[in-house]
């Protein structure tokens, strides 16, 4: 499976998926207008560590609610996710067995490399 999460009116994201271009074989995933699906996060959490890794403390939703004064946890950062696309930190590149999550140049070099070996 080859899947990139993207939000397709978010600048960063735009610039990311075109400097991973070529995208044959892979599914573009706009999680704006279709939200994440259990499944989905379930496939994205098996590739990582936590959903936590998964979570955006950068969405204007985190401070808004007071999240960010909260002690969450595992299933918090799950429901939060499934709740609203804003907390999926994005883009999230999910190559086969691989994932890179957001857009830090390490996560986006490591996607290029994955996709064009």
């Amino acid at each position: 499976m080859k899947k990139i999460y993207h939000l397709e009116t978010c600048k960063t994201c735009q610039k990311i998926v075109k400097e991973l271009e070529p995208l044959d074989g892979v599914e573009l995933r706009e999680i704006k207008s279709k939200g994440v699906t259990p499944d989905e996060l379930e496939e994205m959490r098996a590739l990582t560590d936590s959903y936590e890794d998964l979570f955006s403390r950068r969405a204007m939703l985190f401070r808004q609610r007071g999240l960010n004064n909260q002690e969450l946890g595992e299933e918090d950062y799950k429901n939060l996710i499934l709740e609203h696309y804003t907390f999926l930190k994005r883009p999230v590149v999910v190559l086969d067995n691989e994932i890179f999550i957001g857009n830090a140049k390490k996560q986006v070099e490591g996607a290029k490399e994955a996709l064009h070996k």
